[in-house]
């Protein structure tokens, strides 16, 4: 090849590479904006607890009961749903998935007894397991090789949805009844559009990819030690998820009854908490891009634990700022631990995104369950003295391997083979 032909070659590559990245960004922040839907219409069921509560005469037990249909409604089917479409993609699953919880927001809108907000919930988690492996997956595929800003972007679509629904609810559902929750149906079913045509890109990707060879899919580590460490990274997200189940669930209870203050207030108070964590989110995976996973799941979780200690101790402001604190660090980590655990199970990128967002999402519904049961006997105040404590487990990131070295051990085989 002249050097003519190489300079030639060397800028049609980079053009290519160039508008590659430039669908690969807008198919991220598709899925991350259908996130923010999917996640909008999951928040507003938390969000409205205090309502449904006084509406339908619930103790804390039901309205624990309530987060646990949803969780574990999606922590029984993601991984299932990982695992069959690691092996049989579908695209076209994830308007089907939003579609599912459209009609579950439909429900609780005109739910007339508590077994029907409990089906609403129930279908809400349905669509929530069928979206999150499918377009986890999407998102990967779109990275171009940036998986921890991939996941950061996609789930910080998430978490903004659940910000914003607090809101939604404080300044819409609580002034114009239960009925209102309807009209965010507008909103789903936009998202149905984006993602019939985010599956669209995904088939013809699909397609081009085809006639290629597929590349092998080994863990760089034992099988005892993969399975050691997703064990850790599971308790990992079990502890964080059972932590912020308990905000989301019961802080806007606790404000009023500690502090006195509105259910509006109340609502406000969740919002900032909710927005510092879509923050850490955004935050979390590029700083784990350049730093590395395993630092930053070190500073997230671990670092977080004189915040979450203080908290129950803390006066009105104090408590604003701490919990924006612990926000703003502890979901710093998930995106971090999803894409070291993708990278401990090369080619299981479903399975993994089924374990982590459904499995420990489900565990965290189990968690607040129990929790409304505690708060019933012992007050809300003990359960966040009991939460408080959470954040120690994080001392097993001890236990997980060093990437890096793997990572560095792996190019040096492959240089001594060549």
């Amino acid at each position: 090849m002249t050097d003519t032909t190489a300079t030639t070659a060397a800028t049609r590559a980079t053009a290519s590479h160039t508008s590659a990245q430039a669908t690969a960004f807008s198919v991220i922040l598709a899925v991350s904006f259908c996130h923010c839907v999917n996640d909008i219409m999951q928040s507003l069921l938390s969000a409205i607890y205090p309502l449904l509560k006084d509406n339908y005469h619930l103790d804390f037990w039901q309205i624990g009961l309530l987060t646990f249909t949803f969780q574990v409604t999606a922590s029984l089917l993601q991984p299932l749903i990982g695992m069959i479409t690691d092996k049989r993609p579908m695209p076209y699953s994830l308007p089907y998935g939003m579609a599912s919880s459209l009609i579950g927001l439909i429900v609780l809108a005109y739910a007339g007894h508590y077994w029907l907000l409990l089906i609403g919930a129930s279908l809400i988690g349905i669509g929530s397991a069928i979206f999150h492996p499918e377009s986890s997956r999407i998102a990967r595929f779109a990275s171009g090789g940036r998986f921890g800003l991939a996941q950061s972007l996609f789930q910080v679509g998430g978490n903004l949805g659940q910000a914003i629904g607090p809101l939604l609810a404080a300044f819409i559902v609580v002034p114009f009844g239960q009925t209102s929750i309807a009209w965010f149906a507008a909103g789903s079913l936009i998202g149905i559009i984006v993602l019939w045509r985010v599956g669209g890109w995904y088939s013809r990707l699909r397609a081009s990819l085809a006639n290629r060879k597929a590349a092998g899919f080994v863990s760089p580590f034992p099988r005892r030690k993969v399975m050691g460490a997703l064990a850790v990274l599971t308790l990992l997200v079990l502890t964080k998820n059972a932590y912020v189940a308990s905000l989301a669930s019961y802080y806007t209870f606790y404000a009023i009854d500690k502090f006195g203050v509105s259910v509006q207030m109340s609502q406000v108070m969740l919002f900032l908490f909710l927005g510092a964590s879509a923050l850490g989110i955004l935050l979390g995976g590029p700083f784990g891009d350049r730093y590395g996973q395993k630092p930053m799941i070190w500073f997230s979780i671990v670092g977080v634990l004189p915040f979450t200690l203080a908290l129950p101790y803390a006066n009105f402001e104090w408590t604003m700022i701490l919990t924006v604190l612990i926000g703003l660090i502890l979901s710093s980590a998930f995106s971090n631990i999803v894409v070291f655990a993708q990278e401990l199970v090369p080619g299981r990128v479903g399975m993994i995104a089924g374990i982590f967002f459904g499995f420990a999402f489900g565990m965290g519904g189990i968690a607040a369950a129990v929790l409304g049961v505690v708060a019933d006997m012992k007050g809300i105040s003990f359960v966040f003295q009991v939460c408080s404590y959470l954040p120690l487990l994080g001392l097993l990131t001890v236990f997980l391997p060093n990437m890096k070295e793997a990572r560095k051990l792996e190019e040096e085989t492959m240089i001594g083979e060549a």
